[in-house]
Parts: structure tokens; sequence; C-alpha cells
């Protein structure tokens, strides 16, 4: 079971798989990720996340670090106002598609991306960032999500921004509880991010209830989470 969306979904999230060797059917997170990417020319809608749009669009643009980037879509977004941004997805054929989108935006966009491919469960991009941001990194296989997610608070730069966004339940379509399946609360998140005290705000903490488009096409709701911590300066 994939807890992924759609492109019709009211909200415009991503899930982008990162991390893990066991993919669906026996095969890798990076050949379940390359086949569903691979599937029709846009997954997603190509706009950015809306949490992203609200949470970023007053920070001073920097140096920022998209973690499951996908299509392309936040970090093109990004680019736009001005970030410096490093994109990072396990899918070669995403990127190549994220890549060629951010071509087809205004002149100097692509200019301010660098796509990395990682495995983040492996290999993270090196350096250090004003905002690390990362939508929806799930994926139906094997992922040490909460060691990621550690990584990425290590890579955020004195003063700097970490914003995570993530399921928080089941989508309504779905009554049948799936016990394997561990969605954690923002709560959840915060802990396992084992910050260090005194070091780190706790500036967005929540779940919010959206819109998302059923497969047979009729609207459902979904509960997601929402994480957003600043580290202290220096």
């Amino acid at each position: 079971m994939t807890h992924g969306h759609t492109s019709t979904d009211t909200d415009t999230d991503t899930d982008n798989g990162t991390g893990g060797t066991g993919g669906t059917d026996g095969g890798t997170n990076e050949e379940f990720w390359d086949s569903r990417y691979g599937e029709s020319d846009r997954i997603w809608s190509g706009n950015p996340n809306t949490i992203l749009v609200r949470e970023v669009a007053d920070l001073k643009p920097g140096r920022a670090l998209d973690l499951g980037c996908g299509e392309g879509a936040d970090a093109i977004w990004l680019a736009a106002q001005g970030w410096q941004v490093t994109a990072s997805d396990i899918s070669g054929v995403a990127l190549a598609k994220a890549r060629r989108h951010a071509a087809e935006a205004a002149a100097d966009v692509a200019g301010r991306i660098d796509w990395q491919r990682h495995d983040l469960g492996v290999s993270f991009p090196a350096g250090t960032y004003d905002l690390v941001s990362t939508h929806f990194l799930h994926t139906p296989g094997d992922m040490p999500r909460e060691q990621i997610l550690r990584t990425a608070a290590a890579a955020v730069a004195p003063g700097g921004v970490l914003l995570i966004v993530g399921h928080a339940g089941l989508p309504s379509w779905e009554p049948v509880p799936h016990p394997e399946v561990h969605l954690p609360t923002p709560d959840d998140v915060v802990a396992s991010l084992e910050l260090p005290d005194g070091e780190w705000e706790v500036l967005l903490s929540e779940e919010h209830e959206r819109i998302q488009i059923r497969p047979d096409g009729q609207p459902g709701t979904r509960t997601d989470n929402a994480v957003k911590v600043r580290r202290r300066a220096v």
C-alpha cells in the first residue's frame, strides 16, 4: 500500500520515496519510484505545496534543501523566490522531469537549483542550509524516516528553519486499519528529532484536514501534520 496523492488533489502535495531498499513486488524503492514517475509526463500538479508557500513566503531567501523533490515544483518555487536550492530525490526519472520543468520556468530559475540523486538512508546532500524542507517523505518500502529527519535537522544552519509535512492518518476511503503503517502525530515528529534543549524553537506543530480527490473521482478527506522548528542563532 502506498500513501501517494494524485495530480487531482485539491491540495498539491506530493509523496516522494527516499531511503530504504524494499519497494513493492520485491524491487527497490528506486525502482518503484522510477516506475511511478514513468507512468505519465506529470504525476503531480506542478504547483508548490501550500504549507511550504504559507510558511516560507516571509523568510529571507538563502540556501534551501528540498528533500524528496519529486518533479521539482517546490524547488522551482523556492528558486523563483530567490533561494539557492539543492533538490534531492531517489528517482532519476523524477529528477529528469524536474530539470525539464525548471528549464521551462523563468530564465534565472534553473541556474539556482542543484539537482542531486540520493537514497537518503544511504547518502545525504552535503552542507548546511537556511531552510530544509521535506513534504510527504513516505514510501511503500522500508525507510529510516526518523534517522533521515534527524540528519535533516543537523543540516540546518544557525538561525535556519526545518519544515516537515507528512501524513497523520489514512485517507477517509481506506477504513480498514493497516497496523504495519505508522503515521506519526506532530508531537511524535518533534520528539523523533531529538533536538537538544535550548538550541531549537518550535514554531509550528499542528494537524490539518484537507480535501483530497478519491480514486473514484469523488472528494474525500485526509489528515496531515506540519512541524516547523528553528535552530537558534549562535
